[in-house]
C-alpha cells in the first residue's frame, strides 16, 4: 500500500514533467533551514513563554525522533523497492534511515508549536492556519518526492504532536509550580545522556549491496548527536537564562525588529563557519552535537543577554 502510493505519485510527477518538483523541494528545504526564524521571532519579540514552549517541544521532539529513527533503522523506499525513483535531487539529500520523517518532525515541531501560540489571539489565527497548511505540505512533499512512505510521515507527525501536547501540559504544571522547572531541565539532560549512550553502543544493521554498505551507522549517528545536542543546549540555556538573565520579549516595535534582524546575523554565521572549527577539534558526531547545542544556546541565552542590556527589561516575576 505504501509503495503503491509512492508509485502513484511518481507516475503523476512524470505525467506533468516534474513541474511541481521544485516547489515541493523548496517546501522541504525550508522545513529544515529557515523555519526556525518563526519561533525565534516569537521568543525574542512577541511572547517569551510561547517561544520557550515552541523550542522546548521542538528540541525534545527532535531528540525523541532521533532515538526512534536509530532504533527502527528502516531503509528508504527505493532500497525496499527499486521501482521507486525519487524526484530531482532528493535521492542525494535524503540519506540514512527513513522512519520517522525528520523533515515532518521539524515542520510539525516548529509550525505546530507556533500555530498553537498564534491561535491564542483571534487577530493572528490566520497565521495558525497558514502554519498548519505548511505542516501538511511538508509531510506531503516527502511522499511526493519519493523519499518517505506515508507511515514515515504520519508517525513523525503523531510523535511530534504528542510531544507538543505533553509539553503544553508540562508548561502549565511548571507555571503553577515554578520551583519544579529545574528538575525537569535536569531530567531532560539525563534523558539526553542516556540517549547518547544508547545510540553509541547499540548494534546497527550492516547490509551491503554490490559490496557497498546501504546505510553507514556512523553517518546516521552524526544527525542523532545533533538532534540530541540541540535539546541539551536548550536545557542548559534555559536554566542559565531563568536564573541569571530573565529577559523580556521586546515587542514588535522598531527596536525589537532591529534587534531581531541583528541577532539573526551571528546565528547564521555560526551555522556556516563553526562546523569548520568544531570538525577540526571533535569527531563529526560530537562536532554536530556541539554545533547544534551552541546554536540553540545562542538563541535561548546569549542574544537575550544583548536584548536585556539594550532594552533593560526583565521579567521581575519570573524565578
Amino acid at each position: 500500500m505504501d509503495i503503491s502510493y509512492l508509485l502513484f505519485l511518481q507516475d503523476f510527477r512524470n505525467s506533468i514533467d516534474n513541474a511541481l518538483t521544485p516547489f515541493f523541494e523548496s517546501v522541504s528545504y525550508i522545513a529544515i533551514s529557515y523555519n526556525i526564524i518563526i519561533p525565534v521571532l516569537l521568543y525574542w519579540c512577541l511572547n517569551k513563554r510561547f517561544g520557550l514552549f515552541a523550542f522546548a517541544g521542538y528540541t525534545a521532539g527532535l531528540a525523541l525522533n532521533a532515538l526512534v529513527k536509530l532504533t527502527a533503522c528502516i531503509y528508504r523506499p527505493w532500497i525496499r523497492d527499486s521501482r521507486v525513483l525519487p524526484a530531482g535531487d532528493a535521492i542525494r539529500t535524503a540519506t540514512g534511515y527513513s522512519f520517522p520523517s525528520g523533515h515532518t518532525s521539524r515542520a510539525t515541531g516548529i509550525y505546530g508549536a507556533c500555530a498553537w501560540a498564534f491561535w491564542q489571539n483571534k487577530k493572528t489565527r490566520f497565521v495558525s492556519i497558514l502554519l498548519g497548511l505548511l505542516i501538511v505540505l511538508t509531510g506531503f512533499s516527502r511522499n511526493y518526492l519519493g523519499v518517505h512512505t506515508p507511515q514515515d510521515v504520519l508517525v513523525a507527525f503523531t510523535l511530534m504532536t504528542l510531544v507538543l501536547l505533553g509539553m503544553w501540559k508540562l508548561f502549565a504544571f511548571v507555571e503553577a509550580h515554578p520551583e519544579k522547572e529545574n528538575l525537569f531541565l535536569l531530567g531532560g539532560i539525563l534523558f539526553a545522556f542516556l540517549g547518547l549512550c544508547f545510540i553509541n553502543f547499540k548494534s546497527y544493521p550492516m547490509d551491503y549491496v554490490d559490496g557497498k554498505l546501504i546505510v553507514d551507522p556512523k553517518k546516521m549517528m552524526i544527525d542523532g548527536h545533533g538532534d540530541i545536542g540541540i535539546f541539551v543546549g536548550f536545557c542548559i540555556g534555559r536554566f542559565i537564562e531563568k536564573k541569571w538573565v530573565r529577559f523580556e520579549a521586546t515587542g514588535l516595535n522598531a527596536k525589537g525588529i532591529a534587534l531581531f534582524v541583528l541577532g539573526l546575523i551571528p546565528f547564521f554565521l555560526m551555522n556556516k563557519f563553526l562546523p569548520l572549527v568544531l570538525n577540526s577539534i571533535f569527531s563529526k558526531a560530537w562536532a554536530q552535537f556541539t554545533l547544534q547545542g551552541l546554536l540553540i544556546f545562542y538563541i535561548i541565552l546569549l542574544w537575550p543577554i544583548v536584548i536585556k542590556l539594550v532594552t533593560n527589561k526583565t521579567h521581575k516575576t519570573e524565578n
